[in-house]
């Protein structure tokens, strides 16, 4: 299982937490340090749609200007944008075998998902 995230993100730092009181083992991936890459992005898009994966809510969104923002309108711009700031993905995503189980935390979720 992996989980993808950024290490001083809050809500990351919560699922990392659980997972280690829960004894969950989990292969950490800091889009920072590691990156991420297209084909990763790619499958991501195909379980999920953009809008959930492009964090609307969040600072890297917030900082973005109009133009930027207005340019992102499908799967494709959506994509690029991540590929470019990889802070803009929702967090943190949660992977098994090659499929997201969850994007963001819910200790109720990941109790359901993994208890």
């Amino acid at each position: 299982m992996q989980l993808y995230g950024i290490p001083n993100c809050n809500t990351v730092k919560k699922a990392r937490d659980w997972l280690t009181a829960n004894g969950i083992a989990y292969e950490f991936h800091d889009f920072k340090k590691q990156g991420i890459n297209s084909s990763l992005i790619e499958g991501w898009l195909k379980q999920m749609p953009w809008e959930k994966l492009v964090n609307r809510a969040g600072m890297t969104w917030r900082n973005l200007t109009d133009a930027e923002k207005s340019a992102i309108k499908d799967t494709k711009s959506a994509q690029d944008l991540m590929l470019t700031k990889s802070s803009v993905i929702k967090r943190p995503v949660l992977v098994k075998d090659g499929n997201i189980i969850s994007l963001g935390f819910s200790e109720a979720t990941y109790k359901e998902l993994l208890l």
